[in-house]
């Protein structure tokens, strides 16, 4: 495991962690919200191996 301290705003700790996706890139940490969690899950499955351009704009067309 590795774990990189950051402050994260308690609005986003807030929300349970089964309707939040986060992916990770080399300079940016995502963090997408979904209403169910099976939006969430959908999302993982539709979004695998996508980068990260590929999964903003899926996000948007089908779950904003």
């Amino acid at each position: 495991m590795i774990c990189i301290k950051t402050d994260i705003s308690q609005e986003i700790c807030d929300i349970d962690d089964e309707l939040k996706a986060i992916y990770h890139g080399r300079d940016t940490v995502c963090i997408w919200v979904f209403k169910t969690r099976e939006d969430r899950n959908r999302f993982m499955d539709e979004t695998s191996g996508m980068k990260k351009e590929e999964r903003e704009k899926h996000f948007e067309m089908n779950f904003k």
